[in-house]
């Protein structure tokens, strides 16, 4: 496994990049890219997801073949592996033998090598790279990005794109080991919001201040970011503007635990949060943060 940091790389050929999905993170991500002075196109299903681009340069197009058109680089930021499937699929038109794709949604490991299969049928190459973070490093431009690529000559090729959107690239071996990190490391942020949720829901129930669980929390060794943001938002209800969305958490919580179950092993914890996570989906909440989980661990209190 290698490192790389964000920096300059004098010399380099400035790719034009190809932004596929504008949603929360796909749209970041793009400002990012441009900011970097990356030519950028830009599609999106909902084509007024895309339109606010073009105050940072991008040629806004109405297909995924049209935005792909002229681009060194591909980047998905679509919702799941299918979304992402279909989309590359009606891009083929425009795409070329040196185009490089990224590939950052969420999917399983054997997602991640299917979708390297499907940029074999397409003849480019392909960087599974999923993204660490949420809404907020995803501005910045400080996301965590562990990427693996069958085609070694492409870790440059793609190299400006990433480092405009990434503080930190951890190269690994193989497709499907990021798939792979990235959904232990999701295992760990779920695990968290569930925790968190539980012991202001405890706190709560016993009659006690809920933030009083943050304020002790906080200077400890088990203070977190996440505790000191997802914490406040469960106790204010202040839940309607997502950085990571319930649905988007759902939907990895059922990856992490179908992937388990595929090797054999069963994630308690996960079981549970993936529980939590579907019930909060199904009484509408899937558009809210993923700290509605809070209101699930309240109702079942109550």
């Amino acid at each position: 496994m290698s490192e790389a940091n964000r920096t300059p790389s004098s010399g380099q050929k400035r790719p034009v990049v190809a932004a596929l999905g504008t949603g929360t993170m796909g749209e970041a991500m793009a400002r990012n890219i441009a900011a970097a002075g990356l030519g950028l196109r830009a599609w999106n299903r909902n084509r007024a997801r895309a339109e606010p681009l073009a105050d940072v340069g991008a040629t806004v197009c109405d297909t995924p073949a049209e935005a792909c058109r002229g681009a060194d680089v591909v980047l998905t930021a679509l919702a799941n592996e299918k979304v992402v499937a279909d989309v590359m699929d009606q891009a083929r038109d425009g795409l070329d033998s040196h185009t490089v794709w990224v590939q950052t949604c969420t999917v399983s490991p054997d997602g991640g090598r299917r979708l390297a299969e499907q940029a074999n049928r397409l003849n480019v190459a392909y960087v599974e790279a999923p993204i660490l973070g949420t809404k907020e490093p995803a501005v910045s431009g400080t996301l965590t990005i562990p990427a693996a690529s069958p085609q070694r000559e492409a870790r440059e090729q793609v190299r400006p794109v990433l480092e405009a959107v990434a503080s930190r690239i951890m190269w690994l071996d193989e497709v499907g080991q990021p798939s792979s990190l990235k959904l232990a490391y999701n295992a760990w942020v779920l695990t968290t919001v569930e925790g968190i949720a539980e012991s202001l829901t405890l706190a709560d129930t016993l009659g006690l201040d809920p933030h009083l669980v943050i304020d002790v929390i906080d200077g400890s060794g088990l203070n977190s970011t996440y505790v000191q943001s997802k914490g406040p938002m469960m106790i204010d209800n202040d839940l309607d503007t997502p950085s990571f969305p319930l649905e988007a958490a759902d939907k990895d919580a059922g990856l992490i635990t179908d992937t388990a179950r595929a090797a054999g092993l069963h994630l308690g914890i996960a079981e549970v949060v993936r529980e939590r996570l579907d019930r909060a989906a199904d009484d509408g909440l899937g558009r809210a943060d993923v700290a509605a989980t809070y209101l699930v661990s309240r109702h079942a209190a109550s």
